[in-house]
């Protein structure tokens, strides 16, 4: 049992899906699940809504997992939702890793972590993801990059987990949300203990957006999945959601899906219809 891995190594082996090649050992991200998940279960009393259509992919596909972000407790319970039976690898900004004089980096790439280039076209991140992805892996991704309503920053919204997504195969992109981690500790105030939700929705086909103009169609496609996102998030229909507000400096699409929707999917109908591309 090795106590202490190169993070290169680790971010290059597979964990999960069907490769025969060595993972990435699993015992470290098993404690983990079971100390935090245990401590977040007792304090946050977590649930998890529509899990199955996460499960349905298992072994199936690879398929990236967006969530709108808005609390620091968003990765973890987007790595706990997945487990104990399938590991969401979560990309994040690589200065997290060198934390610690690098005892997070390890913590990070146990339990699969990607490290990334933030505000830059990272090929070599991209490339581990989108080799996870072929490999039916799970990547997760927080396209808004930072915490919302933490900072200065204005939010943006890029092409990212679509292109991710294309490059891992045109596999689905499941959106998520992570409701009520926000309340947990705001600015001048104590630490709340409030109860959790964890919702998945339905899965988004890349293939649904070509009729977009080649430029637009994967920054349409992420800005549908965030906009289902917030849905999920505010407890609202998708259309109802105020996307320039949220993203003030990206192309508003809601006029072009109101005219053209996207079609709907459920996670067993883009199974079955693999299985029978493989028969």
């Amino acid at each position: 049992m090795s106590i202490f891995l190169p993070y290169e190594k680790m971010w290059d082996m597979p964990l999960g899906g069907t490769s025969t090649d060595k993972q990435i050992p699993h015992w470290f991200g098993n404690l983990a699940f079971c100390v935090v998940g245990g401590i977040t279960k007792l304090l946050f009393r977590y649930k998890v809504i529509g899990r199955d259509k996460l499960r349905e992919f298992k072994d199936k596909t690879g398929v990236v997992v967006v969530c709108n972000h808005t609390s620091f407790l968003d990765v973890a319970f987007i790595y706990l939702a997945g487990r104990p039976s399938q590991w969401v690898r979560l990309i994040g900004r690589d200065s997290l890793f060198d934390n610690a004089k690098g005892l997070v980096g390890q913590i990070l790439s146990r339990v699969g972590a990607i490290p990334i280039k933030r505000d830059s076209a990272d090929r070599v991140a991209i490339k581990r993801a989108s080799k996870a992805l072929k490999n039916k892996e799970l990547i997760g991704i927080l396209p808004e990059g930072t915490r919302r309503y933490k900072g200065s920053k204005t939010p943006e919204l890029h092409s990212g987990a679509a292109f991710i997504a294309k490059m891992g195969g045109s596999v689905p992109i499941l959106p998520m949300t992570v409701r009520n981690a926000e309340l947990v500790k705001q600015k001048g105030e104590r630490f709340h203990f409030p109860k959790i939700y964890i919702e998945y929705g339905d899965p988004i086909l890349l293939d649904d957006f070509d009729f977009l103009p080649k430029e637009d169609r994967l920054e349409g496609c992420t800005w549908y999945a965030m906009r289902e996102c917030f849905a999920m998030f505010e407890q609202i229909a998708a259309e109802d959601v105020d996307m320039v507000e949220l993203f003030p400096k990206t192309k508003d699409y809601s006029a072009i899906f109101a005219e053209h929707p996207i079609p709907k999917h459920t996670s067993k109908e883009i199974v079955e219809s693999l299985d029978r591309e493989t028969e």
